[in-house]
């Protein structure tokens, strides 16, 4: 099975999660500025949320996926909303990529809120979350 993690993060936060997944499946995570050059089975894509959206970035990487890809699984961080799935669906969805009911997320510290999140617990819960995708 061929896995790719790719993902966004400005302040460190969903990077924590994708570095635990990466971890947790073997495989290298990688920002959303290094395309897919290969089909894959499984991308783990993370994101959070900037301003309630997720970042342009984001956006031109699924807008430049030219591979095939069996499913995309959705990880991400917020403050303030619970996850970036409804509008990670709907990018996918445009382009007719399938994205997996599952999905990891969690708090993500901004500002004065959500300070240390993720924390240890979580990055450990992305990971055992993401050895039962790929199991």
């Amino acid at each position: 099975m061929k896995v790719a993690i790719r993902y966004f993060s400005r302040g460190g936060n969903t990077k924590k999660l994708a570095d635990a997944i990466a971890k947790a499946v073997g495989v290298e995570a990688k920002t959303v500025s290094k395309p897919l050059t290969e089909d894959v089975d499984i991308l783990f894509l993370g994101s959070s949320v900037y301003a309630y959206g997720v970042d342009d970035a984001v956006k031109e990487f699924i807008n430049g996926i030219d591979v095939k890809i069996g499913k995309v699984v959705n990880f991400s961080t917020a403050a303030l909303i619970k996850s970036t799935y409804k509008q990670v669906a709907k990018l996918l969805a445009a382009k007719n990529i399938p994205l997996a009911k599952e999905e990891f997320a969690c708090k993500g510290s901004f500002a004065m809120m959500h300070r240390g999140k993720p924390d240890d617990a979580d990055c450990k819960a992305a990971a055992e979350f993401a050895k039962k995708i790929v199991s």
